[in-house]
């Protein structure tokens, strides 16, 4: 299971955090700075896995309700240009697949914002978590597909800019003076 979502540009400014267990924010807090450092101190030759020291795994595993205390946590990363995408997880989970899940999560949001850069992920937070919600839902990785992560962000999308322009029409014809929708019988 997939604990948490992280992501971090190089100075430590969290950009993603997105946790699947119940804990409490001051120990989200703690676990997101703690992680940062540990998953910063790397060098870039080294594997891109590594356990959650025990103090944290202790932390996040005693304020998960549905996960066994004994259940080791780990942290697998990747780097990419100034940002750190990190996925938290039960040892259950593959730490190679979870290398893929965060491929594949980035090139969707290259997809989608043509050329993905930090400032899509700032301003375009709501893309970014749909991209997310796409494959993963209560921890679970439920796609894996690039093709079919894009079109349902897309479709979200087209839905939600469908409900704005309704939404900015409504407000102009109600400036306007004009009998809205609600006055036609």
């Amino acid at each position: 299971m997939i604990n948490a979502v992280l992501i971090f540009n190089n100075t430590g400014q969290p950009r993603l955090t997105k946790f699947y267990t119940q804990i409490d924010t001051q120990t989200q807090q703690s676990l997101i700075s703690q992680i940062y450092h540990l998953v910063a101190q790397r060098p870039p030759t080294a594997c891109n896995f590594l356990p959650l020291p025990p103090l944290l795994s202790q932390g996040a595993s005693s304020a998960a309700s549905s996960e066994p205390s004994d259940a080791p946590t780990q942290i697998t990363y990747r780097n990419y240009a100034t940002l750190s995408f990190i996925m938290i997880s039960t040892s259950t989970e593959s730490p190679l697949a979870l290398i893929d899940l965060i491929q594949v999560f980035v090139e969707a949001l290259d997809r989608l914002f043509e050329n993905v850069c930090e400032l899509d992920l700032i301003f375009g937070y709501e893309t970014m978590h749909a991209t997310l919600d796409e494959m993963v839902v209560g921890g679970v990785v439920v796609e894996t597909s690039l093709d079919k992560i894009v079109q349902g962000v897309k479709s979200q999308e087209g839905s939600i800019g469908k409900k704005r322009a309704m939404d900015a029409a409504s407000s102009a014809v109600g400036r306007a003076g004009l009998p809205g929708l609600g006055g036609w019988r």
